[in-house]
């Protein structure tokens, strides 16, 4: 089965509320009575209500993406940045390094590293190399 595709916003509200501890059923109840109210402190700047037209575009389809995971439709390297820091609380120079061409000496343990895996989109290149990942934009 194919990953699910989603925008990087979507994905970084998603990984915002569940950094803050909103389970996957709140976050689905919360979209269908069209209430992101009491999520409006996590981050201020992220317009919740975003979520709302994904989730009424196809509810199984969204609960799919928050159980079994998503790709990013496309991703920048401040964007894997941000997803580190969202989805896994990886941050740079405590965690990983900045390269030119993307993040090197990241340390994940294999189920972090399978979940990067599937999240990234096609232009970026895992390796995995003495227990660190080096992620590098892909020259296409």
């Amino acid at each position: 089965m194919d990953n699910l595709k989603i925008s990087l916003m979507d994905a970084y509200m998603i990984e915002a509320l569940r950094s803050n501890g909103v389970t996957n059923e709140e976050l689905m109840s919360q979209l269908a009575k069209k209430d992101v109210t009491r999520w409006e402190q996590i981050t201020p700047n992220f317009d919740f209500s975003e979520l709302i037209p994904l989730y009424e575009k196809d509810p199984a389809v969204f609960s799919r993406i928050l159980s079994d995971g998503y790709t990013v439709k496309f991703v920048t390297k401040k964007g894997v940045q941000n997803l580190l820091k969202f989805k896994f609380d990886k941050i740079e120079e405590r965690d990983y390094e900045v390269v030119e061409n993307g993040i090197v000496h990241l340390k994940m343990d294999e189920a972090q590293h399978a979940t990067l895996k599937q999240l990234l989109s096609s232009n970026w290149i895992i390796k995995a190399q003495d227990h660190r990942i080096a992620i590098t934009l892909t020259n296409e």
